[in-house]
């Protein structure tokens, strides 16, 4: 898996703190950015953040490169409805070099890993059978030209790619939508490829703007854990993972 952060609002945790403090003065806001100093800042951050006065941080965006990751993960992804998406098609790129996503568990497992790379390899060759069937079909019967014809055989024959295949997306969150996903997507509960991507998103914001995601993760990081008898009833060791990762990075 690959996550790079490849753009973001810039003074953002200023830009936050101006249009939070403009709601309690008369003063317009870029007024109110020039008497911020970095300890002003930080200060009403924490303040903020600690009130649950969260709209001003919608103000400030985050956009992510995501490669290496299947579309089991990018299903669950696209379910945070604020935000935007751009996700390689499998309808306009044709598959040449098949990749793939293997769950460490199926990966551990020498039988379960030898019938999983059978199915990835069976998957492959049905995906270039139907091309090849459906391109001759249509070149014989519509007269298309061999661009327009790939493309019609190549958006039928993605149907036998399973969730494993490998996408590559890039999407777009403020820093409140952000905090959302890490508090559902860091959880221990959360499914292993979706919880690896929320970790490398929260400790590359967290490089960037260290005030803002303070203390951001699963919510068993500010308070009892919510999730009742489905527990993981392991709140100590996650708090202390992710301090570390506040602390040192990844």
């Amino acid at each position: 898996m690959k996550v790079e952060l490849i753009r973001y609002t810039p003074d953002g945790e200023k830009l936050i703190a101006a249009c939070a403090k403009l709601c309690y003065s008369k003063s317009g806001a870029t007024d109110i950015e020039e008497g911020l100093s970095p300890e002003k800042t930080k200060a009403f951050l924490d303040r903020l953040v600690e009130m649950g006065h969260e709209s001003p941080l919608e103000h400030v965006s985050f956009t992510f490169a995501v490669e290496g990751v299947s579309r089991t993960l990018t299903h669950q992804l696209v379910r945070h409805r604020l935000a935007s998406y751009s996700q390689q098609s499998q309808r306009y790129v044709k598959v040449d070099d098949f990749q793939y996503i293997v769950p460490p568990a199926i990966r551990k497992n020498k039988k379960a890993y030898e019938i999983y790379q059978k199915h990835m390899e069976q998957s492959m060759a049905a995906y270039d059978q139907i091309v090849h069937i459906l391109e001759e079909e249509y070149m014989e019967k519509s007269g298309k030209d061999e661009k327009q014809v790939e493309k019609v055989s190549i958006e039928d024959a993605r149907y036998v790619f399973p969730n494993g295949t490998e996408t590559k997306i890039v999407f777009t969150m403020n820093a409140r939508s952000l905090m959302n996903f890490f508090r559902h997507r860091c959880c221990n509960r959360a499914q292993w490829e979706i919880r690896e991507l929320a970790i490398q998103v929260l400790n590359q914001v967290q490089n960037i703007y260290p005030t803002l995601f303070h203390k951001q993760g699963p919510p068993c990081l500010q308070g009892p854990c919510p999730e009742g008898p489905m527990t993981c009833n392991k709140i100590k060791e996650v708090r202390a993972y992710f301090k570390n990762l506040e602390e040192n990075g990844i």
